[in-house]
């Protein structure tokens, strides 16, 4: 046995045990097995979504005027027309993330296999020019979706959303559109712009840098609080839905007393209200 060969047994084992140590690699995905996927950074790779978690569009109410122009710009762009990005703001509960995947699933019904829907989780944001690297150029249509997306005082990665959604010196590809749900109609909360405005040198150069991440949205709609009547509409279109056998003088004052309680009148409100009706009338959602 020559001086080397214990070295090289040495090496040997560090690199298996470095091998082991190493994170798997990702799955290989096939782009075309489904028509949603859930991004993941570190590793980068595309988890397929079997079953989205979703209603039918039918079902939701008091939003016609936000879900015509969500559902034309998404048409025109699964027809492989200019689009843009769009951002879903306002009241908690009224359906902003419900009817991006319900119109997703409506335009499939006539394009099989075209339009793609990609979440990518807030925390993720990061890697959105490698998720657009990887999926630029492929003949499928992509909506990358981020839902709740805000930011604090401290963080800085709405700088790198915002020079993805410019998409640098390429563009942003041409088959990708980015939508995104929030609270907040600029995606900063309100006592950060007033700190802005007290605390820089030049207050009104400090907020327009923050606001200018919502200018990269050509499409905002904004959704409010419903009234008492669409409250009910929902309810009523969840039982017709579902063929809850309840008549409506028993289930209306349920529903005004739930909302009450829970101090507001929204989608999610009344959703709760169906589902906790279906358990106690034993009829299935689904």
């Amino acid at each position: 046995m020559t001086v080397s060969d214990p070295l090289a047994a040495d090496i040997a084992r560090i690199a298996d045990a470095l091998e082991r140590l190493a994170p798997p690699a990702p799955p290989v995905v096939d782009l075309a097995a489904a028509d949603a996927f859930v991004w993941h950074a570190g590793p980068d790779w595309l988890e397929p979504v079997a079953k989205v978690n979703r209603v039918d569009m039918s079902l939701l109410h008091g939003i016609d005027r936000m879900r015509d122009a969500l559902y034309e710009n998404t048409q025109r762009f699964a027809d492989g027309f200019p689009a843009n990005n769009a951002l879903l703001w306002g009241a908690r509960g009224m359906g902003k993330s419900s009817l991006v995947k319900a119109i997703h699933a409506e335009l499939l019904r006539d394009r099989p296999g075209r339009l793609v829907l990609v979440e990518i989780h807030r925390e993720d944001l990061v890697s959105l020019p490698r998720l657009m690297k990887a999926i630029r150029g492929l003949d499928r249509r992509f909506i990358v979706f981020c839902d709740d997306l805000s930011f604090d005082s401290d963080d800085t990665t709405y700088k790198s959303l915002k020079a993805a959604l410019d998409g640098g010196i390429e563009g942003r590809p041409e088959n990708v559109v980015f939508y995104a749900t929030s609270n907040r109609r600029h995606l900063m909360p309100r006592d950060m712009m007033e700190n802005e405005r007290s605390t820089a040198i030049n207050p009104s150069e400090a907020v327009e840098e923050k606001v200018s991440l919502s200018d990269r949205f050509g499409l905002w709609l904004g959704f409010h609080n419903c009234g008492q009547d669409e409250f009910l509409a929902m309810i009523e279109g969840y039982i017709a839905h579902y063929d809850i056998d309840v008549p409506r003088e028993t289930w209306q004052p349920e529903a005004l007393e739930w909302a009450m309680t829970r101090g507001a009148r929204s989608g999610r409100v009344a959703w709760q209200f169906i589902t906790d009706l279906a358990g106690r009338t034993g009829t299935r959602l689904g």
